[in-house]
């Protein structure tokens, strides 16, 4: 039979559990720890307590599995600038190589692959351009360089640009930059190369942009000996529109322009943002960071070439086909970095380029009108020393502009922040269990106290009682030889329970 201390002692964790549940803020706990024996009121309230919380946790689940896959949500937006940077302007002319600069050594070298030609068919081609044949005996040069083919006998800007002007301020050959393309020599304005200043506008509408009259010089254009894949039947030039961080991609992204007509363009510039994984697919890493160039093929890479661009889609693929092709052919082609020539295709399977984080495009608008009218026709003509022939199928005007000061936003945002799941989760604990996160703490408060009270007590009173043990022994044996022993107040003690060391929930009324 149990004294009262044991009795005490056995009616214990009853008696904290309930305390704690009785001032423990979590709704419904103190309904079911109350005193008394099991009864239908208490069985009622254990349900509901149990359904709220299966409730609760099967909210918690779908929240976070719902946050786990990272959805993402885009937004458009127009906003209002009272100045933008112009955008870089691309003009190559759709006839490759001029008539009258071609050799018999550039046909050797370049004819098949630029013309189709076969070395049979040289002296037939240069008698068609009215070039006198190879000379007997001719021996073709060692070494050839496509880079120096196209600057010497590409268009010359500063024979095709006839009238430049910006914003009503004249510019000219000296404002442009020399690109190369898959379309040879190419020519860009407002490019930022060598770190010029970029060019703002502080007006939209024609007139407050870039306005140039181009002589395409039809009379120098190659004849098309055989139809390739690359022979141009049209006459004009192509025009590309884009931010100065994005490599020119004129064969694939330029418009035309023709001789005999203005072409308005009215532009509207889009800043496009998307999301890193996982929330998207977008990358901001360098071009091609571990391309090796085989340098004894490829010498050292130019000058003027930016060792780490910034990452751009076009750039990505330009990068990816260099990589192809310099390990195809231990060469590369002449608009690929570097400087060396060679020819390849890109392969489409060794090559994954995401979208770059940030993007700045401009949306085009295009309209034309008839150049020259009859009554400009005599003054253009006595103007740059043509008949009026040759200005109707020569010259054209290009006016590039912005339509208005305002550009369009489309930003990528998370649909699911973690402020949100925190948010739905404490909503859904407050609605189903009526908890918060100052409850949590009180679970948690209580816990501790019971480990506190059961498991360090326990270990502490065992070893409170092997100390008294050992102290009695020591007494014993030198009582034995007659040894006086100063008084330690060490007697003995009646062993203390648990509940003596610290104090109990129920004695101290500690809340949760």
């Amino acid at each position: 039979m149990k004294g009262p201390s044991g009795l005490e002692e056995a009616q214990r964790p009853s008696s904290d559990i309930h305390v704690f549940a009785s001032n423990c803020t979590l709704h419904g706990l103190g309904h079911v720890f109350r005193p008394g024996g099991l009864t239908l009121r208490r069985g009622l309230w254990a349900s509901a307590m149990l359904l709220s919380l299966a409730a609760f946790l099967y909210q918690v689940e779908e929240r976070v599995r719902y946050y786990g896959e990272f959805h993402h949500e885009t937004v458009l937006d127009e906003r209002e600038s009272d100045r933008l940077t112009f955008p870089a302007v691309t003009l190559c002319n759709i006839n490759p190589l001029r008539r009258s600069r071609l050799t018999p050594n550039d046909l050797h070298w370049a004819g098949p692959a630029l013309l189709g030609l076969d070395p049979a068919e040289h002296t037939a081609f240069l008698r068609t351009l009215g070039r006198p044949p190879a000379p007997p005996g001719f021996m073709p040069s060692p070494t050839f360089d496509m880079a120096q083919l196209y600057a010497r006998a590409g268009h010359s800007l500063e024979d095709m640009l006839l009238d430049c002007h910006y914003r009503g301020e004249p510019c000219g050959p000296e404002n442009f930059t020399v690109t190369f393309t898959r379309m040879g020599q190419c020519y860009t304005f407002n490019s930022g190369a060598g770190g010029a200043q970029l060019l703002t506008t502080s007006k939209g509408g024609a007139g407050n942009g870039l306005d140039i009259l181009l002589d395409v010089q039809q009379e120098e254009y190659l004849p098309v000996w055989k139809p390739t894949d690359d022979t141009p039947f049209e006459v004009g030039i192509r025009v590309q529109i884009h931010s100065q961080e994005e490599p020119p991609v004129i064969d694939q992204l330029g418009f035309g322009a023709a001789p005999g007509y203005q072409t308005f363009v009215s532009c509207q510039k889009q800043q496009l943002s998307f999301l890193p994984p996982p929330w998207g697919d977008c990358s901001s890493a360098s071009v091609d960071p571990d391309f090796e160039e085989p340098s004894d093929l490829l010498g050292a890479p130019s000058p003027s070439s930016n060792p780490s661009p910034p990452y751009s889609l076009m750039g990505c693929r330009m990068a990816c086909e260099a990589r192809f092709v310099a390990r195809k052919c231990g060469c590369r082609m002449m608009h690929m970095p570097g400087k060396d020539v060679g020819s390849g295709a890109q392969d489409p399977e060794t090559c994954a380029c995401p979208n770059p984080c940030a993007i700045t495009r401009y949306a085009k608008e295009l309209s034309m009108v008839r150049l020259p009218s009859r009554a400009a026709a005599r003054y253009l003509a006595r103007k740059f020393n043509r008949s009026e022939a040759y200005i109707a199928e020569n010259v054209l005007a290009l006016d590039i502009f912005f339509e208005a000061l305002n550009y369009e936003t489309v930003d990528q945002k998370k649909a699911y922040e973690m402020s949100e799941l925190l948010g739905d989760i404490g909503g859904q604990m407050g609605l189903f269990i009526g908890a918060s996160l100052l409850t949590v703490l009180e679970i948690l408060d209580f816990l501790c106290e019971v480990f506190q009270d059961r498991v360090l007590g326990y270990f502490w009173n065992r070893r409170r009682s092997q100390r008294h043990s050992s102290t009695n022994l020591l007494q014993e044996g030198l009582a034995g030889r007659g040894t006086r022993v100063p008084h330690l107040s060490l007697g003995h003690r009646p062993p203390t329970s648990p509940c003596a060391v610290t104090k109990t929930l129920s004695a101290s009324h500690r809340t949760c």
